[in-house]
């Protein structure tokens, strides 16, 4: 079976990227100049977290915990930041929207929500039936392109943008591991070599804590000499053999000072999403 963004939608990795993917349109969104949300694998865009033989539960220990512990203020310490209560707001409009608290809004559904009069969308989704979906959700919302291929292929294609500004979400199914890794090193140093001042976002899976670190290694490598930082969370130790210790985001040429609030609300962040202390965060160079 292919992989489908429905099969993790709201867990711990969803809420890491979708935060962060706020927190960023809402840092470039300061300045009044439109911008490019750009999506290259952008599934569904919107999600049922009980949907029969499609989710498998992982929100329960992801977007549900997060959003019990602002409700009640359980935080690992008091009050969420705003980056925090900001995303868990934008669940519950969308919850409110559909009369469903089993509604999830994906990255499409989010960034959408959020986008100006001035800012455009293009999502680009390469499974049929993931498509359909989206293009059913999507297709008569305004400055909004939706696309049926190569989400790799837009990097080059689509940009530089007429705006001069994007904000860019690479988010592969990394079935292929390694082909997928290449793809996203390729389609950064394209994406780059056409548009440099582009914020891109790669989210990547952690394994194993090496496995990683060769990985942050290899980007700074292609991205030479624009600027990136790495926003990692994981639950369990980085040497455990579990399908997935954590979440990892890759942003180059992030906003002034991003990397500052990223220090202050992921630590809150995985307080809540790692309640057992097993894990850890960090916000990295390199």
């Amino acid at each position: 079976m292919k992989y489908l963004h429905a099969h993790h939608a709201g867990n711990f990795a969803d809420v890491h990227k979708h935060v962060t993917l706020l927190a960023l349109l809402a840092a470039m969104q300061r300045k009044p100049k439109g911008l490019l949300y750009l999506d290259t694998h952008a599934g569904r865009g919107t999600y049922d977290l009980d949907q029969p033989g499609v989710t498998t539960g992982e929100a329960g220990d992801g977007v549900l915990r997060l959003m019990r512990a602002v409700a009640d203020g359980s935080g690992a310490a008091g009050a969420a930041p705003a980056e925090i209560t900001d995303y868990i707001e934008a669940v519950r409009s969308e919850q409110r929207t559909r009369g469903s608290r089993q509604a999830y809004p994906g990255s499409p559904a989010l960034m959408l929500n959020r986008l100006r009069d001035v800012d455009r969308a293009l999502l680009i989704e390469a499974q049929q039936d993931e498509f359909i979906a989206l293009r059913r959700e999507f297709e008569r919302q305004p400055r909004t392109r939706l696309r049926h291929g190569d989400g790799f292929a837009a990097l080059a294609s689509e940009l530089p943008p007429v705006e001069r500004r994007a904000l860019v979400l690479i988010d592969p199914p990394y079935e292929e591991t390694r082909e997928d890794y290449r793809r996203v090193e390729a389609g950064l140093q394209a994406a780059l070599q056409r548009f440099e001042t582009g914020v891109l976002v790669v989210w990547y899976p952690i394994k194993l804590g090496r496995d990683a670190a060769n990985w942050r290694r290899a980007v700074v490598d292609c991205v030479k000499p624009r600027s990136v930082r790495f926003s990692e969370l994981w639950r369990f130790p980085l040497d455990s053999r579990v399908g997935l210790n954590g979440s990892g985001l890759a942003i180059v040429n992030p906003p002034y000072l991003f990397d500052e609030r990223m220090r202050a609300w992921l630590p809150w962040l995985a307080g809540v999403l790692d309640p057992a202390h097993a894990g850890g965060c960090g916000v990295l160079d390199s």
